[in-house]
């Protein structure tokens, strides 16, 4: 079938990006992330699916239609490959396991805290707490009364088959697959890469024309310590070391090279760490604050023109570029009526 034009890559379809492998993009139930992309690998013992989708009647039929305009059908996946713990990715392989009694869920082990929290409907409690202490609290009241996500569906959640852990390398029929720990937009992120064909299954940790949110999963509580950016810098390391692959990506088209948009995202991150120190300057701010002062998406809104759900996720995420500017000694962070509160770090003599 014919690849679309990066203006399209949303539409139905099983797309072929390499010899046995389809792109086969999926709808999700919001504005922003129009769909998400679900890669099928062929083999002679039957299908490996990279990512599974949302579990919503949408997806479910869609993901049938395109299989059938190849041949093929959702009861011949054998197992699931999920980069990540988030709906989009993860829930759609649980009611396919659930719906055909055969196919095996994989994901890495450091989602288990996050799955636990979503699993046992404990809430968006610590979300709440999180836009607290950035000192925003009209947005954490926001995101008290209208969860993230909404309440979880159980046929659509479960505990894996498999945990991932560490890097290491998996055959899918003749396919070396070696899958790389990837944290930063979640602990437990894994991409993929099958360096004889040059591709790199990259979920969300590259995407080809936006920014992946750090952070935004729960089980996160002690973020300044356990440092999700530094983290994102790290793993976008590891996969800039690896030889330079077609970026097949959980969100868009697959026209991007590893090496330059790895390298885009680095200088990215580069220059939010230079604008949240300089909009700290001389004062003492929290993180809402500081996101007050920057521009975001591609279109550089304002703080006040998002929606409170961005809203709540550009608070974080400043929360944590500032957390690796005081790691670094270049901030330092004070508590106020359970506030964090940020000011330029004192120099010597």
């Amino acid at each position: 079938m014919h690849r679309p034009s990066s203006q399209a890559w949303t539409e139905p379809g099983a797309y072929a990006v390499a010899p046995g492998v389809h792109r086969i993009p999926l709808p999700l139930p919001t504005d922003g992330l129009r769909a998400v992309n679900v890669y099928v690998l062929e083999s002679d013992d039957g299908l490996t699916c990279i990512d599974g989708g949302w579990a919503i009647p949408e997806s479910r039929r869609q993901l049938e239609e395109s299989l059938r305009s190849i041949g093929l059908h959702p009861r011949d996946i054998g197992s699931f490959l999920v980069t990540h713990v988030h709906r989009d990715h993860y829930s759609q392989a649980v009611a396919l396991r659930s719906e055909f009694g055969r196919a095996v869920v994989a994901l890495g082990e450091p989602e288990r805290e996050a799955l636990g929290t979503v699993i046992e409907a404990r809430g968006s409690g610590e979300f709440v707490d999180r836009l607290r202490r950035c000192g925003a609290p009209d947005l954490a009241e926001h995101w008290a009364q209208a969860p993230a996500g909404g309440q979880p569906d159980a046929h659509a959640w479960g505990w894996p088959d498999r945990w991932f852990s560490g890097d290491f390398t998996i055959e899918v029929g003749s396919r070396t697959l070696r899958a790389v720990h990837t944290p930063g937009h979640t602990e437990g992120h894994y991409v993929f890469a099958d360096l004889d064909s040059g591709l790199l299954f990259a979920g969300d940790h590259v995407l080809p024309t936006i920014t992946p949110s750090i952070g935004f999963t729960p089980g996160l509580t002690g973020a300044a310590e356990r440092q999700p950016l530094a983290d994102f810098y790290g793993s976008l390391g590891k996969v800039r070391e690896l030889p330079d692959l077609q970026v097949l990506p959980a969100h868009g088209d697959v026209d991007r090279r590893s090496h330059e948009r790895v390298d885009e995202l680095v200088a990215h991150h580069d220059d939010r760490l230079a604008l949240c120190l300089a909009a700290v300057g001389s004062r003492s701010l929290t993180a809402a604050d500081v996101a007050a002062e920057l521009s975001w998406t591609r279109r550089e809104h304002r703080l006040v023109d998002l929606d409170p759900f961005n809203g709540g996720l550009a608070v974080m995420e400043t929360a944590l570029h500032l957390y690796l500017l005081e790691s670094r000694g270049q901030l330092e962070r004070d508590e106020v009526d359970g506030v964090e509160v940020y000011r330029a770090a004192a120099t010597g003599a």
